[in-house]
């Protein structure tokens, strides 16, 4: 028998040979059992909190502290910090959302020496939400470094049109360019919470283009409601396309990859909403749809890594495209906040993002997989 087994046995015949009233009579009388028959091996303490007591020499300083009652030392008490339930901004209906056009000036030939792994040179690039603000501007971002792109929007005549406005756009900025070199813009509809929708999509995309090799999803939308007073069937239609339109592009356009045996990467469009609490204006939902995406994101990161698809996330901060404008219009406080609270005291322009895009599109970020950019001005390291 070997020695371990030998004294275990021994501690064991010991245990059994000793009367438990010899154990009970060993141990303090706090802790004795309640019933003579058991063995209590629990620790007894008590522990009884009090509050310090106010000094009345400081009462400023105590009225500020926990010792204090609410707003005795004034109402900037969380002023900075609190949402404000009267700030309301429901996303507008599908015709009344502001059209966008390409960024000017950004494309074209140039002499500026880079690395040539930022190019997307046969590169086919699916973008959700593409026909306007956000999406219209990555987009354009991925055309001018050498991607066909595939605009996917709910509005097929508004993709159609930004779709014609980039080409052109490219053109003019590329004078005498060969023909051939033109990037491949297309124009698609589809409802990305719809899994059906989704499938039909993206053969249509394979259909016209032979391929995938990228994916950004920028579908999606924010709308400002207080919890409490927040309609159910709104929340479902923003976690439908914030988080269901996510997941469902990226598993139709995961499987197309597989099937080639092919590498690819997909840049999710979080918030920096998923990562604080954004105030003045209530946004429960959405806070949470982003905090998802961005977990989604790290999530299928992992999983995919085997079959060389990246994943990763940038968290735009606040970005002052016309559907911005338009809410700042109606809520001109809002700015103000806002940029009070951002280091570099500045909203974002879209094209601030399209560095941001092309890098974690292309094989400049060959190593880098369940990353969350954050382009805020600085707002979420406050």
């Amino acid at each position: 028998m070997r020695p371990q087994l030998l004294r275990q046995a021994l501690r064991a015949t010991a245990a059994r040979r000793t009367p438990a009233a010899a154990i009970n009579a060993a141990r303090p009388a706090i802790l004795a059992p309640a019933r003579a028959s058991s063995i209590n091996t629990g620790r007894f303490f008590t522990s009884t909190p009090v509050r310090a007591e106010r000094d009345e020499n400081d009462p400023d300083h105590d009225a500020a502290s926990t010792t204090g009652k609410p707003g005795e030392s004034g109402m900037h008490e969380g002023a900075f910090a609190r949402t404000d339930e009267t700030v309301r901004v429901e996303y507008p209906e599908e015709d009344q959302l502001p059209s966008s056009l390409p960024i000017q000036g950004r494309g074209g030939p140039h002499s500026l020496r880079t690395l040539a792994a930022f190019s997307m040179e046969d590169r086919v690039a699916v973008v959700t939400g593409g026909a306007r603000g956000l999406g219209l501007v990555m987009a354009q971002a991925l055309c001018t470094s050498g991607a066909d792109v595939a605009i996917v929007d709910m509005n097929r005549d508004e993709a159609q049109k930004s779709a014609e406005s980039l080409t052109q756009t490219f053109r003019e900025e590329n004078p005498g360019i060969e023909e051939d070199r033109i990037p491949r813009v297309t124009a698609h509809y589809c409802d990305v919470s719809s899994p059906t929708s989704v499938k039909e999509c993206i053969k249509d995309v394979i259909k016209q283009h032979g391929k995938i090799t990228n994916l950004v999803t920028s579908a999606g939308f924010t709308e400002n409601y207080d919890a409490i007073n927040y309609p159910h069937d709104r929340i479902q239609k923003l976690w439908g396309v914030n988080v269901d339109g996510t997941y469902l592009m990226s598993v139709e356009v995961a499987k197309h990859l597989m099937d080639r045996q092919a590498p690819g990467a997909i840049v999710f469009i979080g918030s920096m909403s998923g990562a604080i609490v954004n105030v003045p204006q209530p946004q429960a939902p959405y806070n949470a749809a982003k905090a998802a995406v961005r977990h989604l994101a790290s999530s299928l990161a992992v999983e995919w890594a085997h079959a060389g698809i990246r994943v990763n996330v940038i968290s735009p901060g606040y970005m002052l495209t016309a559907l911005t404008k338009k809410i700042l219009d109606d809520n001109p406080d809002l700015k103000h906040k806002w940029t009070s609270l951002i280091p570099q005291g500045k909203m974002g322009r879209p094209e601030d993002l399209m560095g941001a895009v092309t890098f974690l599109s292309s094989d400049a970020s060959l190593y880098v997989t369940g990353a969350d950019l954050r382009v805020d001005g600085g707002y979420t390291i406050t």
